[in-house]
């Protein structure tokens, strides 16, 4: 199948989806609905066990959104797009393999909110990171405030939206906002390495423990710890519990299903 403005290659295992929208990948209203349909079709190839999203060219991750849409100050556009931009994101947060952000460049905006919505992030030395949407007059709406605030705390959540501070790679990788800084063109190639480690994991445990770690977003520990017990006693209904405790007594890789 085809997806507006995105490219999906298979490598093994894993997708790798490239944002094409020249000159700086930005978001509008038909690349964010092709990458809500593109992951919903990935969920349901249980051959596919990994996501790997980078962008096309060497300078831009994503800018973000095409601020054109927004030029009118039309609150019925704002809304539909916004909900897109949820939808979308949302989607790719919820995939149920592992997702990883190859960042090659300038992670703007909603092309940073794309990289949170992913479990991992690997950036390019050269990767330049910030959420500087009041700079004209907006605010993140496609999970910014909410999930910056999570992986690298209140004040550096502050500095960089309500200060518009931009932030290197390495600064990025101090305050745990990326996981892993690479060689300028090296995004991919590491993310890639990465998402292929997911193929020893059985895949039903892998989505039940990525349930369990996003629930403690909006859980407390009295409901996530039984939850924990529950999705324990869940993969015994399965074939993989089995075959996965079978293969570690008999020194065998496992063959998964």
């Amino acid at each position: 199948m085809s997806y507006e403005q995105l490219q999906l290659e298979r490598r093994g295992s894993v997708a790798l989806v490239t944002i094409q929208n020249p000159p700086a990948n930005t978001w509008n209203r038909g690349n964010l609905a092709a990458l809500r349909q593109l992951v919903e079709d990935l969920n349901a190839d249980r051959s596919v066990r990994a996501l790997v999203l980078t962008g096309e060219g060497a300078k831009f991750f994503s800018a973000g959104a095409d601020l054109n849409q927004f030029a009118s100050g039309d609150t019925q556009v704002a809304k539909e797009v916004g909900e897109l931009f949820g939808a979308a994101f949302e989607t790719l947060s919820a995939f149920r393999g592992i997702s990883i952000a190859a960042i090659n460049g300038y992670a703007m905006g909603g092309g940073l909110e794309a990289a949170l919505a992913c479990d991992l992030r690997v950036a390019e030395e050269k990767a330049v990171m910030a959420l500087p949407e009041a700079v004209v007059g907006l605010l993140p709406c496609a999970g910014g405030t909410q999930l910056l605030t999570r992986v690298v705390g209140e004040p550096w959540a502050k500095r960089m939206i309500l200060l518009g501070e931009r932030v290197d790679a390495a600064t990025a990788l101090r305050i745990g906002l990326v996981d892993e800084v690479v060689p300028a063109g090296g995004a991919v190639e590491k993310a890639l390495e990465l998402a292929t480690k997911v193929e020893k994991q059985s895949p039903d445990s892998v989505a039940a423990c990525k349930r369990l770690i996003q629930g403690t977003r909006s859980e407390p520990l009295s409901t996530q710890l039984p939850a924990e017990r529950a999705e324990f006693i869940d993969l015994f209904k399965g074939p993989n519990q089995k075959e996965g405790t079978n293969a570690f007594l008999e020194k065998r890789a496992p063959q998964w299903t």
